[in-house]
């Protein structure tokens, strides 16, 4: 009978990324609430790691310094993981391509919208104020709205191969759209202001792309109808 004298090691490793792992999420987790509640220039690293039970030493070891903190923070919203995740690599991106039909492409990402937008909206408000001040933050909120304008762009023109678009439309006027209506001023102002359901916004946003952009709406949708109370 043998026995693995790599064993031991291979469950120390497995221990220790696993530790590493719940110390980077608790940081990510402390950090999103702080800065959402108190403002990116208001909090401070000592804070944020004394509200996730670590040290500064280690939040700078396991994330990095305050800029890149928010960073991923703002990534994890995002992916809602630990993770930065490539938008092409995203489960609903990939559903939205194998998906033929223009309505159905608008339904699943209108609800990965309002599924992520709890998360992302309080985190992208945070970022674009502390972008007044910040420079570091100036270019990161710079770098996001880019690339989500540049995300919406890509989703017009998966939509316009399905041939249901209206033609008075160009790509770039239905990403503009999109872009606007999905992010989180809109979002706070229906969810936060008014009192709607994230899910409400989510058949919102369905309906009003559907009505608004296909060249034959779904008469199910009742001519844009705003769905009632959540």
């Amino acid at each position: 009978m043998t026995t693995d004298v790599n064993a031991p090691r291979q469950y120390r490793s497995a221990k220790r990324a696993m530790q590493a792992t719940t110390t980077r999420l608790q940081l990510l987790s402390a950090a999103w609430t702080l800065f959402t509640e108190r403002g990116y220039v208001a909090t401070t690293v000592a804070q944020i790691a004394q509200a996730a039970g670590t040290s500064v030493d280690t939040l700078y070891e396991a994330v990095g310094r305050k800029p890149v903190l928010l960073r991923q923070v703002v990534e994890s919203a995002i992916s809602g993981s630990d993770q930065t995740i490539p938008a092409e690599r995203r489960d609903y991106v990939q559903r939205i391509r194998q998906t033929p039909d223009a309505a159905t492409k608008f339904q699943i990402y209108a609800a990965a919208i309002a599924a992520m937008s709890p998360r992302t909206a309080p985190i992208f408000l945070a970022l674009r104020d502390a972008a007044r001040t910040d420079p570091d933050c100036a270019a990161l909120h710079t770098e996001i709205s880019t690339r989500r304008a540049t995300n919406m762009l890509l989703f017009a023109a998966e939509l316009r191969l399905t041939g249901a678009l209206r033609p008075d439309l160009s790509d770039e006027d239905i990403g503009d759209i999109v872009w606007a209506t999905a992010g989180a001023e809109h979002y706070t102002q229906l969810v936060d202001s008014r009192g709607w359901s994230a899910d409400r916004f989510g058949v919102y946003l369905y309906e009003m792309w559907s009505s608004l952009f296909l060249a034959s709406p779904d008469t199910s949708l009742n001519q844009g109808r705003v769905p009632g109370p959540p």
